[in-house]
């Protein structure tokens, strides 16, 4: 039956549609922070059922649980056999489960056969069933270093248990953030139609001095470079993210170069193509095509100088680098533009593609909400040889999506 409380599924995107996970709650003050895991999985199009432990249940009320999920909480077990219902061998078994957090105390139980509470029993029959798992542990600092903690883990790595490891920091081995959680089920679950490839994004823009303050930059944001790195991620690629200053912030879990002026992202770029073979690279970054063709080394002084006039010069082309430097990478290029029509947009998308021999353009408009700066972007997509596909106006994540349908489709082809 439809509820109020399942309004949000799918809202981010629909990765887990049609996907059953049982998220087990364990006695760790962390909890506090499952709700908020539970609706995550939920705006990915997961349906969410929860089983927690009665140390758990002293901390967070089962309550709070049937709310962010819409469904019954398995506190205790029944006749029913809430433990066969989710982890069974039957057709409406959980696809997964996630223990989050995860105590120290249910780490050694799994690890050694205990099921004593609703969770460890879930847990039994899911490892037994061969139901993926994924545990994010949460303890004292302490307690992770303890060694039969430590032997434990190991053993359930072993046994195909996934493990998101946490952030040790204030003398706490603290539960990892929310959404890194959710990208392990993400990747666990959702498509891996890029596993095995090394991806190169850049995002965000360039900034260049003009002297130790000011700077000439544009309005870029990182975002759709971020969306398309942390899409390919959750698709099985290992990517390397190059990122200009930009107003938004990778993951920490993401491999990411940081770059300041264009030149230095350019180094970056050249780095990264001559020390690993990249399979796919995505230049979705906005870098200053100009630069001041000197730095003040003193911030100049408005005072003196009412008027300023700059000489500039232009930066490297970086698109025009890679081809040059690895031709058998495939190379994905963005043309923004401002104020043209569509024919004009593609004409000169089309362009580049020539210039750079790129294998796909992904053109867009900036303004009004759309490309710099905004949430959302539309896009032309050109390949080599094929007419152009238009995506329309969505969220950079929903764009970055099927940007990636259409790179993984071309490179399904290339095998």
């Amino acid at each position: 039956m439809p509820t109020p409380l399942k309004d949000i599924v799918g809202s981010e995107g629909m990765e887990l549609a049609g996907r059953k996970i049982a998220l087990c709650v364990t006695g760790s003050v962390a909890a506090i922070h499952s709700p908020t895991i539970a609706r995550e999985l939920m705006r990915h199009g997961a349906d969410v059922h929860v089983v927690m432990s009665p140390a758990a249940q002293r901390l967070v009320r089962p309550e709070l649980f049937e709310w962010a999920t819409g469904n019954p909480v398995v506190t205790e077990l029944t006749g029913r056999s809430e433990h066969i219902l989710l982890a069974g061998e039957w057709e409406g078994k959980a696809d997964l489960v996630l223990v989050a957090p995860c105590t120290a105390n249910t780490v050694g139980k799994l690890a050694n056969g205990v099921d004593d509470t609703p969770v460890t029993t879930v847990l039994s029959c899911a490892l037994g069933n061969s139901i993926p798992i994924i545990i994010a542990p949460a303890m004292h600092e302490p307690m992770a270093r303890n060694p039969f903690v430590v032997t434990s883990l190991e053993r359930l790595k072993k046994h195909g248990v996934e493990i998101v490891e946490p952030r040790i920091e204030e003398g706490k081995a603290k539960i990892a953030d929310v959404e890194q959680i959710v990208d392990a089920v993400i990747k666990r679950l959702g498509k891996r139609d890029l596993k095995g490839l090394n991806v190169l994004v850049t995002g965000g823009p360039t900034i260049e001095p003009i002297d130790p303050v000011r700077i000439i930059s544009n309005r870029s944001s990182g975002k759709m470079g971020l969306a398309l790195a942390v899409e390919a991620s959750r698709r099985g690629a290992d990517v390397t993210l190059v990122m200009g200053p930009g107003k938004v912030n990778p993951p920490e879990w993401m491999n990411v170069i940081k770059a300041g002026s264009t030149e230095e992202m350019a180094k970056a770029v050249q780095k990264c193509l001559k020390n690993s073979k990249i399979d796919v690279a995505i230049l979705a970054a906005a870098p200053a095509d100009y630069a001041p063709a000197a730095k003040a080394e003193q911030k100049i002084s408005s005072r003196s100088k009412p008027s300023l006039t700059l000489t500039l010069k232009a930066t490297p082309k970086i698109v025009n680098s890679i081809k040059k430097l690895s031709p058998k990478t495939f190379l994905v290029a963005f043309k923004a533009e401002h104020g043209l029509t569509t024919k004009e947009l593609i004409n000169r998308a089309n362009a580049l593609m020539r210039e750079a021999r790129a294998d796909m353009v992904a053109a867009n408009m900036t303004g009004e909400g759309t490309a710099f700066g905004g949430e959302d972007n539309e896009i032309y997509l050109l390949s080599k040889g094929k007419k152009v596909t238009h995506i329309p106006r969505a969220s950079k994540r929903e764009v970055a999506a099927k940007l990636l349908d259409a790179v993984s489709a071309e490179m399904k082809g290339r095998t």
